[in-house]
């Protein structure tokens, strides 16, 4: 008898342990950049307060601004190295831009194309056309960009802007285009 309760127990104790939660959705955060820590002195500020003491830094986008410039949002092409669906350094502000446009209008749509230059097969190409996209929506949602405003496509090589056979020629294929609804 007292086995049996004892397992009982053991029992209720992991159903308990592996009760579901309702998610919610997650706060952005840039560890890159720190907050100044709080000092020491200032133990008997309530508990809230001790989060500074984590080195992290809150990313909040600027909506102050209704407009961006125009030629800010002109720029809707982000470029590609071969073979790779990571975005290059040099275009993070440029998604950065447009998601602040974004985030500020929140009932326009954004289609992201995918593009590679004509090298691969069509399967592979489609493949890494949808990567490229995605990679670059996922940016946009870390910025806060609402998943319902972006839609993902791929047209691997079948908008080629070139018809050519070297390297600098097939750069300008490799990118994904920033198209809003209605242009």
């Amino acid at each position: 008898m007292n086995k049996s309760i004892w397992t009982i127990a053991a029992l209720a104790l992991v159903l308990t342990a592996c009760k579901s939660t309702p998610m919610n959705p997650a706060k952005v955060e840039d560890s890159s950049v720190t907050r100044p820590m709080a000092n020491a002195k200032d133990s008997n500020a309530d508990s809230s307060a001790n989060t500074d003491k984590i080195n992290i830094k809150t990313v909040d986008v600027d909506t102050s601004k209704d407009e961006l410039s125009a030629a800010e949002l002109a720029k809707r092409q982000v470029f590609f190295d071969y073979d790779s669906d990571a975005i290059r350094e040099e275009y993070k502000s440029l998604i950065a831009n447009h998601a602040k446009y974004l985030v500020a209008h929140p009932q326009t749509k954004v289609v992201l194309q995918g593009n590679t230059d004509e090298r691969g097969t069509h399967e592979y190409n489609l493949a890494l056309g949808q990567r490229r996209s995605v990679a670059v929506k996922n940016a946009l949602n870390v910025l806060g960009v609402n998943d319902s405003q972006i839609e993902t496509v791929s047209y691997g090589e079948e908008r080629a802007k070139a018809n050519c056979a070297d390297d600098g020629c097939f750069q300008q294929d490799r990118r994904v285009d920033i198209v809003y609804a209605g242009q």
